[in-house]
């Protein structure tokens, strides 16, 4: 018998997602032969088996997340196979010590009737034998100086109650009062909570959990600020491709103020500025958000665009390969395609910069003698304010626009 462990896929992630299983308990399977696809880092990766033999276990089902190093599968394996190495096994609950420790902050209170005799050789002569009062009603005695053995209970079978006891104490402080007042008015009914019309609570799994990763290392870790300008594309000439432009506008841009394309490491105040220009490009699909990374935008712009469809079409069918999920420089949101015309998008550290392109729309804008329609494009550019001035943010912003708006 042997158990492989889900492997470190490279994503340098601690968990994995179970996608869809090819293999069933009782199956044959054959080295390198695909057995599970899991999700990590936002790409569906296929896990190839290590051994030769029979399934015997399937740690997991789709939609379960397994830490990486925990159990996954557990095979019979066939003849002259080489076992792999028996995972670290956590000690049983029942071998582990017991908590001896006490626990803090329970201390049940009670409304039962507490009873006890009175003291003999007490200076005052009790006319009863027994002392019947609800602790609550002892607590008051004893703040007021009331000896309970010197009062007449008029509740049932004897009973004393607060009344009895404040008519014992004679004139009573405010404070006294108060405690009173306390323990005689009911606790208020507890109230309903509200809750939604209609609608489940549901797990979010995959794409959506690795942005709730995502962003929250960004909202930890970057401080965001951004700037916001229009381009004027009312000099382009027709068939323009809008991407590849914004691209090539990109490496332009980084050519001239090379400080936002760079990674930066926030916990030794390290930064280092980026060669080549790497483009993190936002794709939207309806189980979340894909970044797939389109590498070098200073090639020549057919190659920029057979890269970009490529990117596209895996994105659209999930098959991403992990290699082109990382190591980005740059990130851009053309969110614009869709709707919107400026936003606050977010830098995903080690990167230091992204930018938004909004809704292009034909403005009104003045112009020598009168006022004409331009075509113009909303831009957002956020920056990590850590290690990037607001004097560099602009002179990228600037350099973006002069090669956006060239007619070709």
């Amino acid at each position: 018998m042997a158990t492989f462990n889900l492997p470190d896929l490279g994503e340098g992630l601690a968990e994995a997602e179970i996608v869809r299983w090819h293999v069933n308990v009782g199956d044959l399977v054959k080295v390198d032969q695909p057995m599970v696809a899991v999700e990590t880092a936002k790409a569906v990766v296929e896990v190839p088996s290590p051994y030769s033999g029979r399934i015997q276990t399937l740690h997991g089902k789709p939609g379960d997340v397994v830490a990486t190093g925990a159990p996954l599968v557990e095979f019979e394996l066939q003849a002259g196979a080489a076992p792999a190495a028996a995972p670290k096994k956590e000690t049983p609950a029942a071998q582990k010590p017991a908590d001896t420790g006490t626990v803090v902050g329970n201390m049940p209170t009670s409304d039962e009737e507490l009873i006890e005799h009175a003291v003999a050789g007490s200076d005052i002569a009790p006319s009863r034998d027994r002392i019947r009062a609800a602790p609550a009603v002892r607590a008051l005695a004893k703040r007021l100086g009331v000896d309970l053995a010197s009062v007449q209970g008029t509740g049932r079978g004897g009973l004393i109650t607060v009344d009895d006891v404040m008519e014992s104490s004679g004139p009573t402080s405010m404070h006294a009062a108060a405690t009173v007042t306390a323990l005689k008015t009911p606790p208020p009914a507890p109230r309903t909570p509200s809750m939604p019309p209609s609608g489940d609570a549901e797990k979010i799994r995959g794409l959506r959990r690795a942005m709730h990763q995502t962003m929250s290392l960004s909202r930890d870790n970057v401080m965001n600020c951004t700037v916001f300008d229009d381009a004027d594309l009312h000099g382009w000439s027709k068939g323009q491709d809008i991407t590849v432009r914004v691209m090539r506008a990109i490496g332009v841009a980084a050519a001239a103020e090379p400080a936002l394309n760079a990674w930066y490491d926030g916990e030794n105040q390290t930064r280092r500025l980026m060669k080549r220009v790497d483009v993190a490009m936002a794709v939207d699909s309806s189980e979340g958000l894909l970044v797939p990374v389109v590498r070098d935008v200073q090639r020549p712009t057919a190659e920029v665009r057979a890269d970009v469809d490529r990117l596209k079409r895996a994105a659209r069918d999930r098959t991403v390969a992990p290699e082109d999920l990382r190591d980005f420089t740059f990130m851009l949101s053309n969110f614009g395609m869709i709707a919107g015309r400026y936003g606050t998008p977010v830098v995903v550290p080690p990167a230091v910069a992204i930018l938004g392109c909004g809704r292009l729309s034909h403005d009104v804008v003045a112009v020598m003698g009168g006022i004409e329609a331009h075509l113009r494009m909303p831009l957002s550019l956020t920056f990590d304010h850590r290690c990037v001035t607001g004097g560099e943010a602009v002179r990228f912003l600037a350099a973006f626009m002069r090669d956006l708006e060239k007619s070709n």
